[in-house]
This record gives structure tokens, sequence and C-alpha cells, in this order.
């Protein structure tokens, strides 16, 4: 994949927006409450399908080197040992389907960007619950039933993920138009 100059800025632009969402981080049991899933949807909805995956495949790679990026300025390989990380897989596919949710058809449409952000924050839980789930249970032995693991990954973020969810989709529809406008956006197959 031959990636231009303006594109590698705009990899590194959600690269860095995901790492500043995860500072903003409220500790809530194992999982904590950020706003990188904001971050993760808009790469997806303005990045395309294979940038926006690009730019959260960047953000991880740079936490599991060792950089503090991750939530609560955490970074390494130990990472993937915690039961948090599956959310973090779930982002590379969540901004990959936002993006190709989005790029189906030539033009801006407002319901396949609330369709797109909507499967988006799904295939995040998609990927984060069974992880969480395994990591919990058989790494750390806490036999927790799927009912727990539900609650605590999936339940107690619905607000908020449902706020992120009307942001994302707000800010897309309003300046996805004006980014098409200026060639900065383009549909990527």
């Amino acid at each position: 994949m031959k990636i231009s100059t303006k594109e590698m800025t705009l990899v590194a632009l959600f690269t860095g927006l995901t790492a500043i969402g995860a500072f903003v981080n409220i500790p809530l049991g194992e999982v904590p409450i950020t706003l990188q899933t904001l971050f993760v949807i808009l790469s997806g909805l303005i990045l395309g399908p294979k940038l926006g995956a690009f730019s959260q495949i960047v953000y991880i790679t740079l936490g599991l080197i060792g950089v503090p990026i991750l939530a609560g300025l955490t970074g390494g390989p130990q990472t993937i040992l915690k039961p948090s990380f599956g959310f973090l897989i779930g982002f590379i596919f969540a901004s990959y389907i936002v993006g190709k949710i989005c790029n189906i058809e030539k033009g801006i449409d407002n319901k396949r960007i609330w369709l797109a952000v909507f499967i988006g924050t799904i295939v995040i839980y998609l990927f984060g619950l069974p992880y969480m789930y395994l990591i919990l249970n058989k790494l750390m032995g806490k036999n927790l039933p799927l009912s727990i693991i539900i609650k605590t990954g999936c339940i107690l973020f619905l607000p908020g993920d449902i706020l992120k969810a009307l942001i994302s989709s707000i800010v897309a529809i309003k300046t996805l138009p004006i980014l098409d406008k200026s060639k900065v956006y383009r549909n990527i197959e």
C-alpha cells in the first residue's frame, strides 16, 4: 500500500487523536472510560477503511513498543495481557468496517454514517468482551460469569458510547462535505 504525504499526515493525526482520547481516562474497573472510541469511529468515517485501520494499527503498535499512549498512560508488550486489550484490537476492525460502510457508494449519505457508527461501536464490543472474559477468567482466574463481564465491559459504557456515537456522527455529517469539496477527503475503496 503506497501512502502519500497527505495520507500519512492524516493517519498520524488520527493516531494522535486516539492517543489524546486515551489521556481522558476515568478508571472504572478493568476497563477505563476514555474518548478513544470517538476518534476510532471518526478515523473510519474520515479516512476510509484502509487509512482509518492503519491509524489504529500505528496507535496500538506505538503503545505495544512502550510509548505511554494507551489508557492510563501505559504502554509496552504487557498490555496484551490486560483485560482491555481486546477493545484495542476492535479499534482496528471498527475503523475499517466504518470506513467500508461509508464508502459503499459514492457520495456522503447520513443514514450510512449513522449505520456505520452503530456497527463500528458493536464491533469494538465484539472483540473486547470475549477478550476481557478470557483474560479475567482463564489468565487471572477470577471465574466471573458472562453476565458480569457484559455489565462491567459493556452496559456501564453504553451511555457514554451512545453520546460518542452521536458526536462522531454529527461531526462527520458536518465535516465530510467540506472535506470532500476541499479534496482532503476522498472515497477509498
